[in-house]
């Protein structure tokens, strides 16, 4: 900053002559401003600084905060006072208006860890404001007297009128800066320090006095959940993302418990309403039932999909926010930035430094102490006091005293002053009637323990910070537990979660596609973020982002909402190359593209044409029959090509050599199935989300019509098609491939009878949730095993002078029969039941599924120039020899586009 002031100077130093003091025509003064911008600037930038906005890193206030809770502990008498007469007092250290303190002493109350408040001091949930000051209370907390006060060891300045004193810094004794998080917009700079646990905070301090590694991470007093991967320590650049927590109610209602930090309820559906409006989402209606707790409802429309809706909250709505901290504090009266760990790292040690001085503090009052209560044991034991009688000045009286205690004072730990002789002279004469010599020695050893122990805290000075933590934590702790829930987001893609709020409209024959053709031709429907390919029949291919209206080129034989990274939809094409050039057949998955390029999925050559096209989203490979046009000596005109013997390769490729012959026409012959293998789908715990990068733990293989099993702990259990965009709850205890045929073995608490239930079942519903205890409120699920022959073990509880039952152990299988998802089962045991562990299964060994033929895709750049010359091996066979007499041309002279 200094080399700035001084760039600032030279720069202010160039100031052009015209602007000194001269007199001008008219015989008018101009006064001179040279340098008046830079001091008055820098004035103001300085005191913005140091004085309203940015914390000092000494106790973590601002200097309105620090004059805040200066007044709260001159006013406080253990009762609660009118905000209105707090703000008032503070105004004698403050030299702004009330509002600016009334303000910031709500921030302070809703906090809710320096100042116990009491009447409507707002809601941060909905962002309601705090009556006025004149109808709320506020006195200091049991934690701000216990940390923030000690006048003993504070630091005191003069206020701004030199009525009062106020303190420079109290003598905070806990990283009270990162508890409360700091925000302020100065001249030139700002700060943004995030709110942290409590908790975390003292565990952290902790770590640090004994010399341990420890990480930080924000905590929000709304709760959410947060990603904190790129939080950096709070310095400069780093990121936070603050997530609601929504969860689904039913089919058609989303809930919202938590908000993001920073919003509060009516910003957040504000945001949501507008998404609805754009047509981003699709909502029914939406509550806000906000109170003590944060409660909002979003009904949905039938037929949208709950799942989807969340990730277009998080991607649309202020749902998902990003946080952008910056550690800035002011120290020696200038800026500082640092990380959140060198912040608690400070502050930790100057507690360790605040504990020391109190601790020597407590020691000379101790000893002081200990030195009168000895001085007048011996004062009073040895009756020194009668040496006084015959003493006429008070001089005299100095000295005879002085005198009488010489003989005595030699274990004393300083010498004996005047002022202790005048204390002396100052005892009562009915104190020394009832002086008891044994509580006196009682006294003055209680003091030598108190001395010894102090002065074994200060030669332990850590182990004492480290206990004084520790007494924070058990004193305070309780109910401060962590609301942020920390968790690794994963990132949404906006187009596959955006509702398809318009439609898609193609001009074939012009060569336009948009969202404003609707007198033309409808393709689907589509979002207006979305993406779009298009095919023509020269063999072009082109991805453009959809608008109204936009040329493509001539010729338009296919378009479609493109799905970036898509390698399960296959495209099957048969082109000639060039006027007079073979044909060629070639598959191709489009994954990766630059938007607006054209690419000529030909050879290149001019004149090239499509024949025949399909897209197959789950590369279908179907059977097609080629008719060749009658030429020469051609024998065999028509034959059957089938796509499965064609191989995935790239958009590039050349592809296989189908004929030399012209081709008359091409007709489909026979719809195929889907020669891609099974999708594999893990589920990634970290997220809580499904995927198909190999991230957590594989579920298993899928088709489209396999399904994923749900059990949670309440005893609901659905199937569902496994879909990337899904969410799970918390309290999901089985997620695994559904195999139909397979049983699930359940073991329940029945509520109503009070004994545990055992039954197995099939599901019978996959597009239902059942409930499968019973719906009694104590009912609960114990065990549920998804495995073939489940063996498990029961452990009886032990009677009152008799032996333990053995533990039983249970064959389900055999126990009970597969019955329906709704029955009852079978009681389990009379006797009481301790505990119910799973024990290894039975060996099972399912029937070898029917394998499916497996065609892998073959990425672009994968492919090698040398394969575009490959020719179908079972097609060539089929194919007519070029001895063969060749047929009659046909009238047309032209080939079918199909």
């Amino acid at each position: 900053m200094s080399d700035e002031l001084e760039h600032n100077e030279e720069a202010f130093s160039s100031t052009p002559d015209y602007l000194g003091e001269h007199e001008d025509t008219s015989g008018d003064t101009i006064i001179k401003v040279t340098g008046m911008y830079r001091e008055w600037f820098l004035d103001y930038a300085s005191y913005v600084i140091l004085e309203r906005a940015v914390p000092a890193i000494e106790d973590g206030f601002k200097p309105v905060q620090r004059r805040i809770m200066h007044s709260l502990k001159e006013l406080d008498d253990g009762r609660y006072n009118k905000v209105a007469n707090i703000v008032g007092h503070t105004m004698q250290y403050h030299p702004h208006g009330d509002a600016s303190i009334g303000d910031a002493m709500v921030q302070i109350g809703q906090k809710d860890l320096l100042i116990d408040t009491q009447g409507n001091w707002g809601n941060i949930y909905t962002g309601d404001s705090a009556a006025a000051p004149r109808y709320i209370e506020a006195r200091l907390s049991k934690f701000a007297l216990d940390v923030v006060f000690n006048p003993k060891i504070t630091d005191w300045q003069a206020s701004y009128d030199g009525r009062k004193k106020e303190p420079i810094n109290l003598p905070v004794m806990f990283p009270l800066l990162l508890a409360q998080g700091a925000e302020g917009i100065a001249v030139g700079l700002s700060t943004k320090i995030l709110p942290h646990n409590f908790v975390e905070l003292i565990e952290a301090s902790i770590k640090h006095l004994e010399g341990k590694k420890f990480k930080l991470f924000p905590d929000f007093p709304t709760g959410g959940i947060v990603d904190v991967t790129a939080y950096n320590d709070g310095l400069r650049g780093g990121k936070i993302r603050s997530r609601a927590s929504i969860s689904q109610l039913d089919k058609s209602t989303l809930v919202i418990n938590e908000i993001p930090f920073g919003t509060n309820t009516s910003n957040l559906i504000d945001t949501i309403l507008k998404a609805n409006e754009k047509g981003k989402i699709k909502i029914k209606k939406i509550e806000d039932n906000t109170a003590a707790q944060v409660e909002i409802l979003i009904h949905l429309p039938p037929g949208i999909s709950p799942d989807k809706t969340i990730d277009a909250l998080f991607a649309f709505t202020g749902c998902e926010t990003s946080i952008s901290p910056l550690g800035c504090v002011i120290e020696d009266n200038k800026p500082l930035f640092i990380g959140v760990s060198e912040m608690l790292q400070r502050s930790t040690d100057r507690t360790v430094q605040l504990l020391k001085r109190e601790l020597e503090f407590q020691l000379d009052e101790l000893e002081e102490q200990w030195h009168f209560a000895s001085l007048e044991r011996i004062f009073i034991e040895n009756r020194i006091y009668r040496d006084i009688e015959e003493e006429e000045t008070w001089e005299g009286v100095i000295l005879a005293i002085d005198k009488g205690l010489q003989p005595h004072i030699k274990h004393l730990k300083r010498p004996v002053i005047e002022e202790d002789i005048v204390r002396l002279t100052e005892i009562r004469i009915k104190r020394i009637s009832k002086f008891d010599i044994d509580k006196a020695q009682q006294k003055i050893e209680s003091l030598e323990d108190s001395i010894a122990q102090v002065k074994y805290h200060l030669e332990n000075l850590i182990a004492y910070a480290i206990d004084y933590f520790k007494r924070l934590k058990k004193d305070y702790g309780e109910g401060r537990e962590r609301k942020s829930e920390i968790r690794i987001f994963d990132d949404i893609e906006a187009t596959k979660v955006v509702i398809r709020n318009t439609k898609l409209f193609v001009n074939r024959e012009e060569g336009f596609v948009g969202m404003g053709l609707r007198r033309d031709e409808y393709v689907t429907d589509c979002s207006d973020i979305d993406d779009i390919i298009v095919f023509t029949e020269d063999g072009k291919m082109v991805v453009t982002k959809v608008s109204d209206k936009t040329f493509v080129g001539k010729g338009i034989i296919h378009v479609a909402v493109f799905k970036k990274k898509d390698k399960r939809t296959i495209y099957n094409l048969i082109y000639k190359d060039g006027s007079r050039g073979a044909t060629y057949v070639k598959r191709f998955a489009v994954t990766g593209i630059t938007r607006d390029r054209e690419y000529d999925l030909t050879s290149g050559s001019a004149g090239s044409k499509v024949l025949y096209f399909t897209a197959n989203p789950n590369g279908e490979a179907e059977v097609v029959t080629v008719l060749l046009r009658q030429s020469g000596s051609i024998k065999k005109l028509k034959w059957d090509l089938d796509f499965a013997d064609i191989l995935v390769k790239g958009r590039d490729s050349k592809g296989n050599i189908v004929t030399k012959y012209a081709v008359k026409r091409i007709e489909l012959k026979e719809k195929g199935l889907s020669t891609l293998k099974p999708r594999k789908i893990w589920f990634d715990d970290t997220v809580q989300r499904l995927n198909v990068d190999g991230r957590g733990e594989l579920l298993g293989e899928f088709t489209n019509e396999d399904r994923i099993l749900i059990v949670k702990q309440n005893g609901i259990v659905k199937t569902a098609i496994p879909e990337l965009t899904m969410h799970f709850d918390d309290d999901m205890i089985v997620l695994e491939k559904w195999v139909p045929q397979k049983p699930l073995s359940v073991i329940y608490w029945e509520g109503e009878k009070e004994l545990f239930y055992v039954k197995r079942f099939l599901i019978d519903s996959p597009d239902r949730e059942e409930l499968i205890i019973t719906e009694h409120p104590k009912s609960y699920l114990e065990k549920i095993f998804t495995d073939y022959r489940p063996m498990a073990e029961v452990v009886f509880v032990k009677d009152r002078g008799k032996d333990r039952k053995d533990n039983l152990e249970i064959n389900l299988e055999e126990f009970i029969a597969v019955k329906g998802i709704t029955a009852m089962g079978n009681q389990l045991t009379k006797e009481k039941v301790l505990e119910i562990n799973p024990l290894e299964s039975l060996p099972y060994s399912p029937p070898e599924p029917i394998p499916t033929e497996e065609m892998e895709v073959v990425d672009e750049e994968e492919v090698n120039e040398e394969d575009t010359e490959d020719t179908i091996e079972n097609s060539l066979n089929n194919l007519p020899s070029e001895d063969d007499t060749p047929p009659q041309m046909d009238e047309e002279g032209q080939t079918s586009l199909f």
